[in-house]
């Protein structure tokens, strides 16, 4: 039998059996030291994502495989989507593995933010769900951010296990592996494919730690309410944010609304004059308008931009109805960005495509 190669930049197995499938290599390329699939090297050098067959179901039994061994869970959470990172019944897959807490991203936050209050409010948003990890710390591979506090935190609860990375689509699990490679002076021709698409990396990919141990690198696992899977693959570019959220403070009176391009909307049906402080990616451009005038607005198609191409009228869209609180929260608008808004007793509905999750939760900011 012999010997099973995978791709270094996505893990798939390789093979020369069948193109449409993951994993593929033309026969006469097999002899390279590292073997680099179609899909990757397109992605690599074209930036074109072939999709793959694989699904939710898919992923999930990867964690359950994980969680069949005694081993350290790095958990990466992306602080600009926390909602859209959650990883339903975590735990419980992972068999109460020990999880280290990883808020990625950390450069897309404000600076002005201190990083021990971003740690304080991510520990109470994991106690809520259930989630109770042995440390928290932020990270940016983008930024090389905490690499030397990462590392020495994995060693430190890894005890000689094997670690594994897991996390949902998009949170940066590939990019932060790959600056942890650099730093550590790997080379470049050892780095695992990266991108803006949802769902890069297809298995498990196996980086060594020491004689005995690896570090793994897993698949995103796909949470279907994120806006990424929803646009064209050219404006994942508009709705995924590159530098640091600018917040542009809208200040409203009842019967106001905000598109948010054309993939979101908020109208503020009734409530005192308040502010809404928006962190959004500044590529995604902002619309205010007259309620009474919003849904003309929408189905003219003239300004509003990016869309999703299957939704002609507004009425198509789902909607979610909230009464605030008498305290500062964030209006979450999965995976494409939040408000922060103080308006006791104000009444909001909020629009986005059937499947986009919306939330109300505590101030981040």
């Amino acid at each position: 039998m012999s010997e099973e190669i995978r791709c270094f930049g996505c893990g798939a197995i390789i093979q020369s059996d069948d193109e449409k499938k993951i994993g593929f290599v033309p026969k006469n390329a097999l002899n390279n030291d590292k073997v680099l699939c179609k899909r990757c090297f397109r992605l690599k050098n074209y930036h074109e994502l072939q999709k793959t067959n694989l699904t939710s179901d898919d992923f999930l039994n990867i964690l359950q495989e994980i969680g069949n061994h005694d081993c350290l869970v790095v958990y990466l959470i992306d602080l600009f989507d926390f909602n859209g990172s959650l990883i339903s019944g975590l735990p419980r897959h992972l068999n109460n593995n020990d999880i280290l807490v990883v808020g990625n991203k950390r450069d897309v936050l404000p600076k002005s933010l201190k990083d021990i209050k971003i740690i304080h409010w991510l520990r109470r948003q994991l106690k809520e769900i259930g989630i109770k990890p042995i440390d928290v710390l932020l990270s940016s591979g983008v930024k090389n951010y905490n690499l030397d506090l990462l590392i020495n935190k994995i060693n430190e609860y890894r005890h000689g296990r094997n670690v594994y990375i897991v996390g949902v689509t998009n949170v940066g699990k590939s990019s932060l592996i790959n600056a942890l490679l650099k730093h550590y002076g790997t080379g470049d021709d050892t780095l695992i494919t990266t991108s803006e698409f949802p769902g890069t990396t297809l298995d498990l990919i196996e980086i060594p730690l020491d004689n005995q141990s690896y570090l793994y690198d897993s698949p995103g696992i796909i949470n279907p309410h994120q806006m990424a899977h929803l646009v064209k693959t050219e404006d994942l570019k508009t709705i995924i944010p590159k530098n640091e959220l600018r917040p542009i403070n809208y200040q409203l009176n009842d019967k106001q609304t905000l598109y948010f391009g054309g993939l979101a909307r908020m109208d503020f049906i009734k409530g005192k004059h308040c502010s809404f402080t928006c962190y959004f990616p500044k590529l995604l451009k902002i619309h205010r308008t007259k309620l009474e005038k919003s849904d003309d607005l929408y189905n003219r198609h003239l300004t509003l931009k990016p869309e999703i191409e299957t939704i002609k009228n507004i009425s198509e869209m789902n909607t979610y109805n909230f009464k605030l609180p008498d305290y500062k929260v964030d209006l979450v608008i999965s995976g494409l960005g939040f408000i922060s808004v103080n308006c006791p007793d104000g009444n909001v509905r909020v629009y986005v495509p059937k499947g986009v999750g919306v939330f109300i939760r505590e101030a981040l900011i």
